[in-house]
């Protein structure tokens, strides 16, 4: 079933590309997630992510998600580590399976533990296909992946619509928070041209040049966070974003 964040982000897509902002509570704690939410939003971002950090706790976390709930009206979206970094305080939950990890945990069973919780919390669970592809930095390190490299182009079409053909409603190539360069423009084009689910493109990004580059490829989602936490909602973030408002006006 589709919930009301899905929903609201599926209308806002027919509108064209959309960002989101990734803030770790960790790092960025409550009123600082808020402050940066707030300019995130100010600035024209679609929605707020929470996550990165391994070990966030549950405090952590819900701390964040209801300082940024009390400043913008955008959906919070839990970006989960663990099962540990799930609180009722967000809106919704990437539901996401780690589609080229050796680790059963991240493709499956971390998911079965994690189900009635996100149901007892009242999280919307958002089904999504996660591959990191090289050089996949520390998420690719903790999520034991069988990294996708750049030029394996028919591997990661293979990858994606595996996870459309599961149910998974959204796919995230993903270059690993802080990665030197984001997932290849060619990739994603590729990737996109045999999908008819959402593409989220993750890691890397730092600049308006190359969001861009990824928005013509067909990304329809940009996910930026470690821009951020360099430099705030500064030049570079309103860049990415220029893009991508230019691209929603056609």
């Amino acid at each position: 079933m589709v919930g009301a964040v899905e929903r609201q982000l599926q209308v806002l897509l027919t509108g064209g590309p959309l960002h989101f902002t990734l803030i770790d509570p960790e790092k960025s704690p409550g009123p600082r997630a808020a402050a940066i939410a707030r300019a995130a939003a100010g600035a024209g971002s679609h929605a707020i992510l929470l996550g990165g950090s391994t070990g966030i706790s549950p405090e952590g976390m819900g701390a964040a998600a209801r300082e940024i709930r009390a400043a913008v009206p955008l959906p919070t979206i839990i970006f989960p580590e663990g099962p540990g970094s799930l609180t009722g305080e967000a809106h919704a939950v990437l539901f996401m399976s780690m589609l080229n990890s050796r680790n059963l945990g991240l493709v499956i069973r971390t998911h079965a533990r994690a189900a009635p919780v996100v149901r007892q919390l009242g999280l919307e669970a958002i089904p999504m296909g996660y591959l990191v592809i090289a050089p996949g930095m520390r998420v690719g390190e903790v999520g034991e992946a069988d990294l996708v490299g750049r030029e394996e182009v028919e591997r990661a079409q293979g990858f994606a619509l595996a996870a459309e053909m599961l149910g998974m409603r959204f796919v995230y190539l993903e270059a690993g928070s802080g990665a030197p360069a984001p997932v290849p423009a060619p990739m994603v084009r590729a990737v996109r041209s045999v999908l008819s689910i959402p593409l989220v493109v993750g890691g890397g990004i730092r600049s308006g040049a190359e969001a861009a580059q990824l928005l013509s490829a067909g990304a329809q989602i940009l996910v930026t966070g470690t821009i951020t936490e360099e430099e705030g909602v500064g030049s570079g973030f309103r860049s990415i974003l220029a893009e991508v408002q230019r691209a929603r006006r056609g």
